[in-house]
This record gives structure tokens, sequence and C-alpha cells, in this order.
């Protein structure tokens, strides 16, 4: 051990009490996953604040003594702070407790707020993305306390829990600009990632941004029967496509206007930490519930998911989609594009870079609408290589997941570098997710070793960083 780290014994009585909490720890996740805290759907907003409550009791019951429910026009945060340490360093803990929305009749494993623990996963909404991750981080701190017999945390924390983070954190900027001397702090640790795999798992570096696009092409005045205007009728749906069709080249980069002017191109150091994450093409297929392996020629899977921009269209709607159909010619045919842009790119020119591309696509037989909120697009964010926390947060995973640890980004996007810039602190990422957890989709799960390494990780964090 090196001067004034914590010791081995402290780190065995972390794992100890770790694996004796373990049904308790299940139990608040499932009492906490029973609340059906979406954000997007008006009607669930009293589970939101529900759901607020839930964890500022559960802070208070572990300790803190300043715990706020923040109200803001959207849904509630949670706010608590415990600084007993002077001259620690100060770290807010960001994550959320929104989650997506979920149709019942898509699940197989459990209705998604009747959570169940089985084959060693808890499943249902909002396991994994983020109501784990939190309590990781509330069991950790329970574990730290109690195997270091410390009265407070080794450093002082802050945490804010946000419920619109699944909402594109609408009005996350307005809660960080009039809370900024409640929330000043050293360092931010983002909790709402994944990590490579259970038996590899590896401390993200950064998340890519995220851009949404929502293009309406617009044809015929009404849905018009094909047999009495087919032919000379503009087809919004045919345009639409020629439209999508055209977003990539054959060799799948993305061919917005100027795109990859600003994108900043990975370094050898960072290609050989993507290069050395145990990727297996079937094992990836398997775990991504994905049928093939495509994308930008000339690199790898991990470099395209985390170094490397991509475009998705995420919706298509065009006609009467439910029942027999129409045969009529639609009105109005509808796309959701969603981008995930690398550092050096902005929302701002990337949207630029949409407008233009579409008009220059769609020809004069229709009309379209093109719907792009800058205002809840998301920067990427890196972590500064340099940043002494990133190593002793790389410490504190080898000692959690009892294992050498890799380095990855996340594919993802979160409003990283809306918190680094507003407060003006570097960021670190730590989550215990995992990509076949299936967020945003049906079946979510959570693996209760990656929990509970999760638990040991936060633990370690907080004593390395509070011995210096």
């Amino acid at each position: 051990m090196t001067p004034g780290s914590p010791s081995d014994q402290e780190l065995a009585a972390v794992r100890d009490h770790a694996v004796r909490h373990r049904d308790e720890l299940l139990e608040h996740l499932i009492g906490w996953v029973r609340i059906r805290s979406v954000s997007s759907n008006p009607g669930n907003s009293p589970d939101m604040i529900r759901s607020a409550h839930w964890l500022a009791g559960t802070l208070r019951d572990t300790g803190f003594p300043e715990v706020e429910v923040w109200r803001t026009e959207g849904a509630p945060a949670v706010f608590a702070r415990w600084h007993a340490a002077p001259g620690a360093p100060t770290v807010l803990v960001y994550s959320h407790h929104d989650v997506r929305p979920a149709k019942d009749d898509h699940w197989e494993q459990t209705p998604p707020f009747e959570p169940a623990v089985r084959d060693g996963k808890v499943w249902g909404r909002g396991a994994s993305d983020a109501k784990g991750q939190v309590l990781a981080h509330v069991w950790g701190l329970r574990a730290h306390l109690t195997a270091g017999n410390r009265a407070a945390p080794a450093v002082n924390l802050t945490f804010l829990v946000e419920g619109e983070e699944e909402s594109s954190s609408v009005h996350l900027a307005q809660l960080l600009e009039e809370h900024r001397a409640e929330l000043a702090a050293d360092l931010i640790v983002l909790s709402d990632t994944t990590t490579w795999s259970k038996q590899a798992p590896a401390v993200c570096t950064g998340v890519r941004g995220s851009i949404s696009a929502v293009l309406e092409v617009l044809g015929p005045y009404r849905d018009v029967h094909s047999g009495a205007v087919s032919g000379p009728a503009p087809n919004p749906v045919l345009e639409l496509a020629r439209v999508l069709a055209a977003l990539h080249d054959d060799a799948g980069r993305i061919a917005l206007p100027g795109f990859y002017d600003d994108v900043e191109e990975p370094g050898p150091a960072e290609r050989r930490g993507l290069a050395e994450l145990p990727y297996d093409e079937a094992d990836w297929l398997e775990r991504s519930s994905t049928r093939s392996v495509g994308g930008e020629q000339g690199w790898s899977v991990p470099e395209l998911l985390f170094v490397r921009p991509s475009l998705e269209v995420a919706a298509l709607l065009a006609g009467d989609p439910v029942g027999p159909s129409q045969g009529a010619i639609p009105s109005v045919a509808m796309a959701d594009i969603s981008i995930r842009t690398v550092p050096r790119q902005t929302v701002s020119a990337v949207a630029d870079q949409v407008r233009r591309f579409v008009a220059d696509h769609l020809g004069e037989r229709v009309a379209y609408r093109l719907q792009i909120v800058e205002e809840q697009g998301q920067e990427p964010y890196v972590t500064p290589e340099d940043l002494p926390a990133l190593e002793v947060l790389r410490t504190a995973m080898t000692e959690g997941f009892g294992r050498p640890v890799g380095r990855m980004r996340n594919a993802g996007g979160s409003p990283a570098h809306l918190l680094a810039t507003t407060l003006g602190v570097p960021l670190v990422f730590f989550g215990t997710g995992l990509p076949e957890d299936n967020w945003h989709d049906s079946d979510e799960s959570l693996d209760v070793d990656v929990l509970l390494a999760g638990v040991v990780t936060t633990a370690r964090l907080w004593s390395r960083l509070g011995a210096g």
C-alpha cells in the first residue's frame, strides 16, 4: 500500500459489508423501481415527486445532514450535502431518477414496474438506468462509513440527482445557475454510464454528444387514394426515403456537408486502449441484441461506439401503420434522426449542417418541416487524461471488480459538458450498466454482481480521494 492510502483491512471490510447487505440493497432498488418515474409523461408527475421523496428519505437515513427536494417547472431534483472533512476534496455526484416510458405488453421477464430478481439480475424499468447506479453510491457510502469506522465521509460529498435526464435535462442548466454556490465542487462524478463487460470492466473517460432532429416531409394536403392520383402526386415517403438514404455514403461515412471538418481523431494511446478491450463479434452481437456489424469502414466496433460520430434514424412514420393498408398516398412522412458527436463538434454547427443537407436534397414537389431544438442538444465531453482523480478511480474500480480495468468511452450522451463547464471543474464517469442491460428497451435489467462491484468501487473512491 502507498503511504496514506486506505488499508487492505478496510477493503476487506467494505467487501464484507456489500455482501452482508446485498438483500437489503436489492429490496431498496425494487422498492424504488416500482415508482413509475417517467418524466416524459405528464400523467406521471405525482410519481416523479414520490420518486424524489423516496430518494431524499433514503439519503437522510444514510446520514446526510442536509437533504432537499428541488422543484422545477418540470420534474424535481434531489440535493444532498455532507461536508464534514475540512481540507478534503469536495465531490459532486450526479445522476438521475427518471426513467424511459415502458409498455407492459412488450416485456417478457416481468412487467416494467413490477421488478423481480432472478438469474443474478434485477429486472425492471430504471434498474440499471439509473436507479441502480444511484444506489451503488448510497450503499457505497454506507460501506465506506462502516468499514472505516467513520462518523462522516472522508471527502465532502454533494449529491444532485435530477428528474429530467430522460427528457433532455430541460431545466438542469437553470438549476445549476440558481444553485451554483451549493453545488460548488473540486470534482464531479457522473454515474449514468456503462462498463465494457462483467468480465472485463473498463473505466469510462468520455461521452459523445447528442443532437436530435425531426424531419416531416409534406406531400398531398391530405391522404389521397392512390388509384386516383398515383403517378403524378408527390409521395412524401419516397422523398423522405431518398433523403435518409443519402445521409451515408458507400463507405458508411456521414454525408452532411463539412461534418468531419471538426471531428477530433483519437490519439494512439486511445486507440491502443480500445484495441485491448476483449472484443468478439459473436459475443458482441448477442450482448447488444444486434444482427450484424456495419458502420464507417476502417474502424473497429469499440472505436465506432466511443470515438467516432454516428447518425441513426430512431423512428419512421407515414400513413396508417395500424391494421390493413388504406391504399392511400400519405400526406406526411416523418423521421426522427439521432446524431452522436465527438470532441470539437458542436451542436450549433451540426444543426446547421443538417439544415443545409435537407434543403439541398428535398425537391420542390414537396414541402417540409425540420425541428432541431439546439438547447436540448448535448456537447461531447472527455475527462482530461492527466487528471489525478482518473487514476484514483481506475484504482478504486480495480479493487471493486477484483481485476484489471481497461479504458473506454460511453456510446451515449449525457449532460457532462454542461455540468463541467457551468461549475468549472473536471468530471469523471463511473457506471454499473452493461450493454446487455437493455436501456430504453423492454426487459431492462441490472447485473447484481456488477452492482455490488459498484458499491465497493464508490466506497474505495471516497477513501482514496480522502487520503490525498
